[in-house]
């Protein structure tokens, strides 16, 4: 049994001390009071009577990723499952980790458990993971275990996470086969311009005048034999210039914002991050994470800075006692049904259903752009290598013609 030191939201300015035998008993026990606690730390352990200097101590902080996305959510489901089998945090843990066989993982187990069995919370544990656990599943837990539901809320997360994974995987496989061909298309003009369309035009003669393509193909050709280096060198010095400049805000927000006017991409960009936002800003609100706590872990899903922008000022809206929906709607990023789905379940007081309801319809929309971005990629790629190919042919055929020409004559 340890001793439990607490501040309370409600009543306004109650503390105190409650004995527990975790920190999520002796939230359960001063809900059950009536109190709703700000912060409960544990202050001394009757059982060992350990120092409560143990407690306070910060834990050990790792960077290290010991669990993949997919691994990440198979624990965070494997946990809820436990937790609301009923057993208690530090038990649930210790089984998990009897299943596992990576090292890594092991040791990552072991140091929340290490922490839960000293009193820190499992929020704060897997917040000092915080290469391993982000802000979402932190909020998320400590909402779960300040309202007593840490087995739902953990499950919520797990959906979350598996939602997320699975768009992830649904963007990757749409964009592998563009990105194959364009890579395929770039070495095929690579080799024509530099290793066939030279030695043909060798062959042509020194008493032929090449035409203006022939030259420009010769040229490149050229340059790219003598001077690959340079190429290589300058390429690499843009890349890094490029990375540094675009590393910048304000820079990085013009630049996502013009990707978002794109035709087909931009409708790609948008529809992805609007079908996160809806569905992660509705799990935390649902799991109990005050709306503020909730818009500011949604932004970091969202993967681009002008709509972050945007979520910026719905926090300082909000803050100031304003409406979600109105920053949104002037913003002109998010779509009509968004921002009417937000007001109505604002009016009404449920924005987490309301937001849940809506997931599924722009994750399917999201869908529907992705097979439209796959649909007209590979034909515009092909048409730019129709064009360049079609010019180097011309380059070969001109000079042919001409020497046919002489010959004839």
């Amino acid at each position: 049994m340890a001793t439990f030191q607490y501040h309370a939201v409600f009543p306004h300015g109650a503390s105190g001390s409650i004995d527990a035998t975790d920190r999520a008993a002796a939230v359960r026990a001063l809900l059950q009071r009536g109190v709703t606690p700000e912060r409960v730390e544990p202050i001394s352990n009757k059982s060992d009577h350990a120092p409560a200097a143990l407690f306070s101590a910060p834990t050990m902080r790792i960077r290290r990723k010991a669990m993949s996305r997919s691994e990440t959510a198979t624990f965070v489901r494997e946990l809820a499952t436990a937790i609301q089998a009923g057993l208690p945090i530090v038990q649930a843990i210790r089984t998990i980790a009897r299943q596992v066989r990576k090292r890594a993982q092991q040791d990552l187990l072991g140091a929340i458990l290490h922490d839960v069995e000293h009193g820190h919370s499992l929020a704060e544990a897997f917040a000092a993971r915080d290469g391993q656990f982000g802000e979402l599943i932190v909020n998320m837990t400590r909402a779960g275990e300040a309202s007593g539901r840490l087995g739902e809320v953990l499950t919520q997360a797990a959906n979350l996470l598996d939602r997320d994974l699975k768009l992830r995987r649904a963007v990757l496989s749409a964009t592998l086969y563009p990105m194959i061909l364009g890579v395929l298309i770039f070495a095929a003009i690579v080799i024509l311009v530099t290793v066939i369309v030279p030695g043909i035009i060798a062959s042509v003669g020194p008493n032929i005048v090449l035409p203006l393509p022939t030259r420009i193909v010769v040229g490149t050709a050229d340059i790219f034999s003598g001077y690959w280096w340079l190429i290589v060198a300058g390429v690499a010095l843009v890349y890094y210039g490029a990375r540094r400049w675009y590393a910048q805000p304000q820079t990085r927000i013009r630049v996502d914002a013009a990707l978002l006017g794109t035709p087909v991409l931009g409708r790609l960009l948008r529809d992805v991050a609007v079908a996160r936002f809806t569905r992660t800003l509705g799990t935390l609100t649902s799991a109990g994470v005050p709306v503020l706590s909730a818009l500011q872990v949604t932004k970091g899903t969202l993967g681009n800075k002008a709509m972050e922008a945007v979520v910026d000022d719905v926090c300082v809206q909000v803050a100031a006692g304003r409406t979600i929906a109105d920053p949104m709607e002037q913003s002109g990023y998010f779509p009509p049904m968004l921002v009417q789905i937000v007001n109505l379940g604002e009016r009404t007081g449920r924005l987490d259903e309301m937001l849940d309801q809506a997931a599924g319809a722009f994750e399917d929309r999201t869908e529907m752009s992705l097979k439209l971005f796959t649909t007209a990629l590979p034909p515009i790629l092909v048409v730019m290598m129709a064009c360049v190919v079609g010019f180097i042919v011309l380059s070969v055929l001109l000079p042919l013609m001409e020497m046919q020409d002489q010959i004839g004559g």
